[in-house]
C-alpha cells in the first residue's frame, strides 16, 4: 500500500499486481461499489455500509483513492465533515470490473453462500 509519503510501494511491474496494490483490499472496492450504486456519499454515509468499515480504515482508503484520482470530493473547498465523495472518470471505469466480479460470485459461490445476491 502507500508508504509514509503517500506514495504507493509498487511490488511489481505486472499490471494485475499493480491493480491489486490499489484495489486488492475489500474496503477500497466496497467504497467504489457504494459510489457506483448510490452516487456521491458523505463520510458518514460510507460508514453506514452494511460491511461496517472502521473510521480509521475509511479515512485511509478515502485518502488513497483520492490520491490515485479514483474518487474526489464534490466540493474541495468545503469542510470535510459536510463534503461528499464521488467517482472520477477513472473510478467509474471500474464498473465493468465490479459487475464481472459480482456476476462471477453469484454464479460460482452459491454452493458456499446460499444467501448471496445474484447480479
Amino acid at each position: 500500500m502507500a508508504n509514509s509519503d503517500g506514495i504507493i510501494d509498487w511490488r511489481s511491474v505486472c499490471p494485475i499486481s499493480s491493480a491489486l496494490d490499489v484495489l486488492g483490499d475489500k474496503w477500497s472496492l466496497l467504497i467504489i461499489r457504494d459510489l457506483l450504486i448510490h452516487g456521491p456519499r458523505t463520510y458518514s454515509q460510507l460508514l453506514e455500509s452494511p460491511e461496517r468499515i472502521s473510521t480509521n480504515i475509511l479515512a485511509t482508503r478515502l485518502e488513497l483513492l483520492t490520491c490515485l484520482r479514483l474518487i474526489e470530493r464534490t466540493s474541495p473547498e468545503a469542510a470535510s465533515r459536510n463534503n461528499a465523495y464521488r467517482l472520477t472518470e477513472q473510478g467509474a471505469a471500474l464498473r465493468p470490473v465490479l459487475e464481472a466480479l459480482g456476476k462471477w460470485a453469484g454464479t460460482h459461490l452459491t454452493d458456499f453462500h446460499a444467501t448471496i445476491v445474484k447480479m
